[in-house]
C-alpha cells in the first residue's frame, strides 16, 4: 500500500486530535485543515495548511462552505491506479489526500435539546463532513478515513509500524465504520425533522432501529437459538452495570425486564419476583426487607430460581434474606457495600445496578414486519375509578384493589390478581379463559384468600369468574368493564354482597 503522506484534519469533537496530529506529523505526513481545528495546531506549534491555501478561495458563507472545492474532493476521490485519474490532479494542481480525519457537526445534542430553535437545527447540519468521509470511504482503496477520536491510537500504530502505511483491512474497517456513522447522521436528522410541522403522533411515519450490538448472547430462549442483546443508552436493563455473576442469557434479560417494570410502578419500597415473566409473587411494604419477604410469602415455590427487581437501594437486612433463596438475577437501582459483599458469596448470581428509563416504543417483531406501540404507561386515580355495585369497597379494600391493579398490568393475559394491601396472594396467568385463571390463581395460593381481592385486567364476560372468585374467598373486585354482560357480572356481586369497581382501561399483555 502507497504511504500516507497527506491527511486532512476538520473536527468538531477535537479530543485527541492535536496528539493525533503531532503523531502523523512526526511520521511526515503534511497537514490539512480548516479553520478551527487548524488554529488548534497551530497553537501546539504543528505545521498546517489551511484548505483555503489548497482551494484559493476562503471560507465563506458563516462557514458553510469550507472543503466543498474539486481540489479537496478530487484530492479525496481519485483513484490511484488509474492514468486518467492521475492526469487530472496533474492538469489541475490537485492533491492527493491519504487519509480523512472528520467528525460531525453536533447535530444529535441540538436535535436532543426539546427547546432547539429551528435555526439552531439547520445550522447544526453538517454538508462538507459527510461529502469527505463518504468521499474518503467510497474510495478506501486507496484513502483511510477516520471518524471516530477512538480510533486515532491505534491508526498512529499501524503507521509507525508499517512506516507510513495502512493495510486494507484497515482502510475498509474504517470505511465501515464511516458509512455506518454518515447513515446514523442522516437518520438523527430525518427522525428528527419528520416530527416537525406534521401531525403530533407518537407512532413515526417510518420505523427505524438502528442500535449497536451491546453483546452476543450464549443463545437465545433454546439452545438451538442464536441470540444478541442490542441498545445505545445507559438507562433500563440493557443499560445497566453488572456488578457481579455470570454472564446474563436472553431469558435473564427478559425477566429482568419484567421484574424492573413492575416495581417502577410502586412510590413505596417494592419487591417482585418473576418466573417466565410473570409475577411469583409482588409486595410493597414499609422497608425493602419487608416487601422482599412479603413477596416471596405469595408462592415461594415458584420464587426459586426465579429473578429479583427491587425498587430501593438493596441494604444488608434485604440481602441477608434474598442471600437464603436461589436466584438467577437481581435488578435495583443499587447495592449496599454491605450487601453486595453478602450477594457476591454467591458465585454465579446476576447483579444488576439499573437506572431509570423508558422505552418511547414497545416493538414486537412479527412475520413479514413489526407491531409498535406505546407503553403501557397508565395508573388510575381513585377518582377515576367507578363503583358499580351496591356496597362500595371498604378503606382496606379501596388499598388492596389499587394494589392488585398496578399488578395485573405486569401479568400475561388472561390475567387474575388475588391481593391485600401491599401483598400479592395468588396469580392466574396466561389462561385461555378468564374462569381458569382465576381458578389457577385460587389453586396457587399458599396464603389464605379469604377476605381478598381480585385484578382482573379485562372485563368479566361471564358472571362464573367472579362467582369463583368470590367461592375462594374474595370480597371486591377490579377490572375494566366493558361486557355486554356487565349487567350479570353486576348483579352476581350484589346477590354475593362484594364491592367491585370499573377502571375504564384495560391491561391486556401479550
Amino acid at each position: 500500500m502507497p504511504k500516507v503522506r497527506r491527511a486532512l484534519l476538520s473536527v468538531t469533537d477535537k479530543t485527541g486530535v492535536v496528539l493525533f496530529a503531532e503523531g502523523l506529523h512526526q511520521l511526515g505526513v503534511e497537514l490539512i485543515s480548516t479553520g478551527g481545528t487548524a488554529k488548534l495546531l497551530r497553537d501546539a506549534s504543528i505545521p498546517v495548511r489551511e484548505v483555503s491555501e489548497v482551494t484559493g478561495f476562503p471560507e465563506m458563507l458563516d462557514g458553510r462552505v469550507k472543503t466543498m472545492h474539486p481540489k479537496i474532493t478530487g484530492g479525496i476521490l481519485a483513484i490511484r491506479e488509474n492514468a486518467g485519474h492521475r492526469a487530472a490532479l496533474e492538469t489541475h494542481d490537485i492533491p492527493e489526500i491519504d487519509l480523512v480525519c472528520v467528525n460531525l457537526y453536533e447535530f444529535e445534542k441540538a436535535a436532543a435539546n426539546p427547546h432547539a430553535e429551528m435555526k439552531e437545527l439547520i445550522e447544526s447540519i453538517d454538508i462538507g463532513g459527510p461529502t469527505m468521509i463518504r468521499s474518503a470511504a467510497k474510495n478506501y482503496q486507496d484513502v483511510a478515513v477516520v471518524t471516530s477520536p477512538q480510533d486515532y491510537d491505534r491508526i498512529l500504530s499501524e503507521l509507525l509500524a508499517s512506516g507510513g502505511e495502512l493495510s486494507i483491512s484497515t482502510r475498509w474497517d474504517l470505511a465501515r465504520k464511516a458509512f455506518a456513522r454518515t447513515a446514523d447522521y442522516d437518520r438523527a436528522i430525518s427522525n428528527k425533522l419528520s416530527g416537525i410541522g406534521s401531525s403530533p403522533t407518537t407512532l413515526p411515519e417510518t420505523l427505524d432501529i438502528r442500535l449497536p450490538r451491546r453483546a452476543t448472547l450464549r443463545y437465545g430462549e433454546n439452545p438451538h437459538q442464536e441470540a444478541a442483546v442490542y441498545g445505545a443508552g445507559g438507562a433500563g436493563v440493557v443499560g445497566a452495570e453488572q456488578l457481579h455473576g455470570k454472564e446474563l442469557s436472553y431469558n435473564n434479560l427478559v425477566d429482568l425486564d419484567a421484574a424492573w417494570a413492575l416495581v417502577e410502578e410502586f412510590h413505596n419500597p417494592a419487591a417482585a419476583i418473576i418466573k417466565h415473566t410473570n409475577p411469583a409473587g409482588c409486595a410493597e411494604q414499609s422497608t425493602l426487607r419487608d416487601a422482599y419477604l412479603r413477596a416471596l410469602e405469595c408462592d415461594p415455590v415458584s420464587a426459586f430460581g426465579g429473578v429479583i427487581g427491587l425498587n430501593r437501594e438493596v441494604d444488608e437486612t434485604s440481602a441477608r434474606e434474598i442471600a437464603k433463596l436461589f436466584v438467577e438475577a437481581i435488578a435495583a437501582p443499587g447495592f449496599s457495600v454491605a450487601a453486595l459483599e453478602i450477594l457476591r458469596a454467591k458465585k454465579n448470581l446476576r447483579l444488576l445496578e439499573v437506572r431509570k428509563g423508558c422505552a418511547a416504543l414497545v416493538v414486537k417483531s412479527i412475520s413479514g414486519g413489526f407491531l409498535a406501540q406505546t407503553e403501557d404507561r397508565h395508573q388510575v386515580r381513585r377518582s377515576e375509578l367507578r363503583v358499580v355495585t351496591r356496597r362500595p369497597p371498604t378503606e382496606a379494600e379501596w388499598q388492596a384493589l389499587e394494589f392488585a391493579w398496578k399488578v395485573t398490568k405486569h401479568v400475561k393475559s388472561n390475567a387474575i390478581v388475588y391481593a391485600r394491601a401491599g401483598q400479592t396472594l395468588g396469580v392466574g396467568a396466561g389462561q385461555m379463559s378468564r374462569v381458569d385463571s382465576v381458578k389457577l390463581g385460587a389453586m396457587k395460593a399458599v396464603l389464605p384468600l379469604t377476605g381478598s381481592v381480585v385484578g382482573s385486567d379485562a372485563f368479566f364476560p361471564f358472571a362464573d369468574g367472579l362467582e369463583e372468585a368470590v367461592k375462594n374467598g374474595a370480597t371486591a373486585f377490579i377490572q375494566p368493564g366493558g361486557s355486554v354482560r356487565d349487567n350479570e357480572v353486576i348483579a352476581a356481586a350484589d346477590r354475593l354482597g362484594v364491592a367491585m369497581v370499573f377502571t375504564g382501561i384495560r391491561h391486556f399483555r401479550h
